[in-house]
């Protein structure tokens, strides 16, 4: 009976067997979890206005209960009961993943300050986040900061100037500063 029910499943997703392949590039989330997900958000991504109205719609965002500036509650909310629990899974799974530690790497450093629970919906959240991109812009999942997970001593480049008296006022001229050093050869 479940066998039956997954090949209709697959073969109702057909149309939309790209995006299936897409989504399963997240690490530890196989075809049958991008199949569930697909069927739970659709691949018209618009009608989010962006990923975290996606997260707040899987209920993967924290609850705001509030009064008089007082916050009482900080837990996530209850909505998304399938979605939710389905993604965390995949969470568990892709923080014990030897092959591909991006998630590991990123659980570990959340666990360090927030701990166990917080850390697994913070994860769960990021897949999500990323199944919102990856839907949007229709490309597999890449890392953008890897490098900067496995080396911890890692800078971005950084523009030396010899001569600071060629600017004036280099924010008033629209240029970023942040990565400015001063070096002093004299």
């Amino acid at each position: 009976m479940v066998t039956q029910t997954e090949v209709e499943l697959y073969v109702r997703i057909k149309p939309y067997y790209e995006f299936l392949n897409y989504i399963s590039s997240l690490p530890d989330v196989t075809q049958l979890n991008a199949t569930i997900i697909l069927a739970d958000i659709g691949v018209n991504i618009n009608i989010f206005d962006d990923a975290k109205h996606l997260c707040s719609w899987c209920g993967l965002s924290p609850s705001n209960n509030e009064s008089d500036g007082e916050n009482k509650s900080v837990r996530i909310t209850k909505v998304g009961a399938y979605l939710k629990l389905m993604i965390v899974q995949c969470a568990l799974a892709a923080i014990k993943n030897k092959k591909q530690p991006y998630f590991a790497i990123k659980y570990c450093c959340i666990k360090k300050r927030r701990g166990h629970k917080k850390a697994i919906i913070a994860i769960a959240r990021m897949m999500m986040v990323s199944t919102y991109h990856i839907i949007y812009k229709k490309q597999p999942f890449n890392l953008t900061d890897y490098e900067e997970l496995l080396d911890p001593h890692y800078q971005n480049p950084k523009v030396v100037l010899n001569d600071a008296k060629v600017f004036v006022y280099p924010e008033a001229q629209g240029f970023d500063t942040s990565l400015l050093v001063k070096c002093n050869d004299n």
